[in-house]
Formats: structure tokens, C-alpha cells, sequence
């Protein structure tokens, strides 16, 4: 369960924040799309949604598992997301959905997800449903469940002790992640921010939370270049990646989804 330890340590496991089964993909596959470095189709989320209408994803107990197949090469690349509430996601067993976990599948690693997708299915056998994930109190509660799944795959496959010592490593690595020097050690967290640029005669105005960022990207010249061509970029350490747009005559909104 490689993909998902590696979405667990680099941040992406997030509280959804919709509780809508299309915006919660959306949102997912834009997260996979941050990735740097993604070599796959900047349309993904409108794909996930496509794959998803076709046939459901839902696997039963309350986990969900949309995913979508790119040509070439690359990494098998996952996101997770949680909710409490549950989504009405139609799952053949009529239960919402807590867990989501989508998957960007390189045709190169067909065969390393069908045996991730094994041990996943495996350990929601073993704990007899995910209740404690779904009751969960917080996203870190969820992250020490989850962990504990990818413990469970890993003492199953290999011997105890080496099994032991990649534990150690992954929680560790895991709690380490964006700490500060010399604070002490937090799980990790994926900054998430909302961003809209209105582009108006080659001005584009800049409109999120953080007013400082927003100052700056106001001030890059290269920045209506950019949201014309719709790609991800980077600026400031965020990574951007465009949600939609829309036209308002000469006017142009963009939407974003800012990441780091």
C-alpha cells in the first residue's frame, strides 16, 4: 500500500468539504493534479466524474474508490478524502460513504494498483467495516486508522522485523512532515486555499484569503499569461490548478484551487 503511505506523508488527506459526490471528486482529483510533476491530462477531474457516471466506485462498508487510467509512465498516485456526515454516493450496499480514496493509475502500474486495491479491501475485511474511521473525532484519528491498515499490509507480506522498522519509519515520517525546526512533531497538512482571478483587459485581479499572496500575484506580469492557458503553475510556494472559468463578455473569472 505504497500510494496510499506516500498519500498519507505528503499530505494528501483532507476533511472533504462538500458532502456533494461529484464536488468531492472534483476537489480530490485537484489535489492529484498539484502534484508536481504530474505527467497526465489537466482535465482529470472532468474524466474522474466521466468514469464515475459510467459505473460507480463505491466498494461497500463506506469506502469509495474512483480512479482513473493514463497512457505511459509515472507513479500510481492516491488522494483520500474523509468526511463524518457521509456522502450519498450510491454504493451497491445503500451506505454513505466516509472514506473516499482515488487513484491516478499510469498504464505502467496496472498491476501495482490492483494489488494496493487488494490490500485495501483486505484490511476493511480484517477491521469488519471502517465504524472507528467513519466516528472518527478528527482527521488525525483518521490518519492513525489509516495507518494502522498500511501496518496490517505490510506485517502480512514481509518478516516482523523489517516489517517493524518500515512502521517506525512511515509514522515517523509522517509526524515529521511540515513540522518547523525545532517544534515539536505534528501530522501533516495540506494548506488548501480558494483562489479567483478576474481577468479584465489583460489585468487580472486577484481574490483569496490571504491578501499578501494575493498582493503579489497581482503584480506578476506573467500571471494573465498563465490563467489564460488554464495549466498549473507555481508561485509563492502554492501550486495552482485551475477549477473552471467563465466568461462574462471582454471578462474572464478563473476559478483555482491553490495547494502547498
Amino acid at each position: 500500500m505504497k500510494s496510499l503511505l506516500n498519500a498519507l506523508q505528503e499530505g494528501r488527506l483532507i476533511e472533504l468539504p462538500e458532502t456533494d459526490k461529484e464536488k468531492s471528486l472534483a476537489f480530490l482529483a485537484h489535489l492529484i493534479e498539484a502534484v508536481p510533476d504530474l505527467a497526465g491530462s489537466p482535465e482529470l477531474a472532468e474524466e474522474m466524474i466521466a468514469r464515475e457516471r459510467q459505473s460507480n466506485t463505491g466498494i461497500g462498508s463506506g469506502v469509495a474508490c474512483p480512479h482513473v487510467r493514463a497512457t505511459g509512465g509515472g507513479e500510481l498516485l492516491c488522494a483520500v478524502g474523509w468526511t463524518p456526515t457521509g456522502i450519498d454516493y450510491g454504493a451497491g450496499d445503500g451506505k454513505k460513504v466516509h472514506l473516499v480514496v482515488m487513484y491516478y493509475i499510469p498504464d505502467a502500474q496496472k498491476n501495482v494498483y490492483l494489488k494496493e486495491i487488494s490490500s485495501l479491501a483486505g484490511a476493511i475485511r480484517r477491521e469488519d467495516g471502517i465504524q472507528p474511521i467513519a466516528a472518527a473525532a478528527d482527521i488525525a484519528t483518521v490518519r492513525e486508522r489509516l495507518l494502522d491498515w498500511v501496518q496490517a499490509a505490510i506485517e502480512a507480506s514481509i518478516p516482523e522485523s523489517k516489517a517493524r522498522m518500515i512502521r517506525l519509519e512511515a509514522r515517523q515520517a509522517v509526524a515529521d512532515a511540515g513540522a518547523p525546526a525545532g517544534a515539536p512533531a505534528t501530522p501533516a497538512a495540506l494548506q488548501v486555499l480558494d483562489a479567483r482571478f478576474l481577468l479584465d483587459a489583460g489585468r487580472a485581479l486577484a481574490l483569496c484569503a490571504d491578501a499578501v499572496l494575493a498582493g503579489a500575484l497581482e503584480k506578476d506580469g506573467e500571471l494573465p499569461a498563465l490563467l489564460g492557458r488554464r495549466a498549473p503553475f507555481e508561485r509563492a510556494g502554492w501550486r495552482f490548478v485551475c477549477r473552471g472559468a467563465t466568461a462574462y463578455g471582454e471578462r474572464t473569472l478563473y476559478d483555482y484551487v491553490a495547494v502547498r
